[in-house]
């Protein structure tokens, strides 16, 4: 078998500043790392969404027909990462992340560099690991899933972003945009491992990222690094105490806000009267028809990352 036998698809997004011809020659510098470890490249450019299950359908085919089960890089946001790593749950076929997101919670979770060039050399010369993803009816989230209030964040967010440039201010400005021109409330029957809930809220948060919760000083922080289902509902809607949310949020102190109520699960129900519920998945916005089923699929994500010393 040649030793250019290991496929190696690098998935990357046009509208997060990824360039294959490029004035600094990164995606030459990239392919040297690859190539001096036997993988051989093949990009594929992504415009929209449509195109990300024809792409995806072809990658498989790829990696399938090899001895090899290679790997699949995602070169973008956790939102890239998301669709990608969709398609390759519970397969041999590993992810390799060049984060070029905002965040980067994933990234910066697995401890890969946020330098194109060194996370390059992870993906390359690294180890695979298996992480937990968190599925929501059909799709899965990576960092978080919401109803209510974030996905109206997430919107006016892309919309500061478009008209700005991406910075993380606009996380908390957004948010602020949105309480003061309007609110909406939900009203659910929210099933925790099979006791039910009626909740009437304008906003439910689930986390799977523990770096991620851990940096909003969430309690529930260490039941996603468990594999359960963690989530907060927000108990009332008035105005006031919606400010007071945003304010614990911007000092990493949510828990601490009133009428924040935070559970652990492995199963979650949410029943709706609605036909559709918009919810945010990885910063993404989705409609989804209730029923939602919650839960986590333990060890399904094979991820490149770096050899652990006392693994050696």
């Amino acid at each position: 078998m040649s030793n250019q036998s290991k496929p190696l698809s690098l998935i990357y997004n046009h509208n997060a500043g990824f360039r294959i011809q490029g004035p600094e020659g990164i995606y030459e510098q990239l392919t040297e790392i690859f190539s001096a470890q036997g993988y051989q490249t093949k990009a594929y450019e992504i415009n929209d969404s449509q195109q990300f299950d024809h792409v995806m359908a072809e990658v498989l085919t790829r990696h399938l027909a090899s001895d090899e089960a290679g790997i699949v890089v995602a070169a973008g946001g956790d939102g890239t990462l998301n669709t990608v790593a969709k398609h390759l749950l519970n397969t041999q076929i590993s992810v390799g992340i060049l984060p070029l997101g905002t965040f980067n919670y994933v990234a910066r979770l697995l401890d890969i560099p946020l330098d194109l060039i060194e996370a390059a050399k992870v993906i390359a010369t690294g180890q695979s690991k298996r992480i937990n993803v968190a599925q929501i009816n059909q799709d899965i989230y990576l960092n978080n899933a919401s109803l209510g209030l974030y996905p109206l964040f997430i919107k006016k967010r892309e919309d500061y972003n478009r008209r700005f440039g991406r910075l993380p201010l606009h996380a908390y400005t957004s948010a602020l945009d949105v309480l003061i021109r309007g609110r909406k409330e939900l009203k659910l029957e929210i099933w925790v491992d099979h006791k039910k809930y009626p909740v009437k809220t304008p906003l439910i948060f689930f986390g799977n990222n523990p770096l991620q919760l851990a940096d909003m000083k969430m309690q529930i922080a260490k039941a996603a690094e468990q594999g359960k289902v963690a989530g907060v509902v927000v108990s009332k809607s008035d105005k006031l105490t919606l400010f007071k949310l945003v304010y614990q949020l911007v000092r990493g102190k949510i828990d601490q806000a009133s009428d924040v109520y935070s559970f652990a699960a492995d199963q979650v129900r949410i029943e709706s009267r609605s036909k559709k519920l918009m919810v945010a998945i990885d910063g993404e916005i989705v409609e989804m028809a209730p029923p939602l089923n919650i839960s986590v699929l333990k060890n399904s994500l094979s991820v490149r990352v770096s050899h652990d010393p006392a693994s050696v």
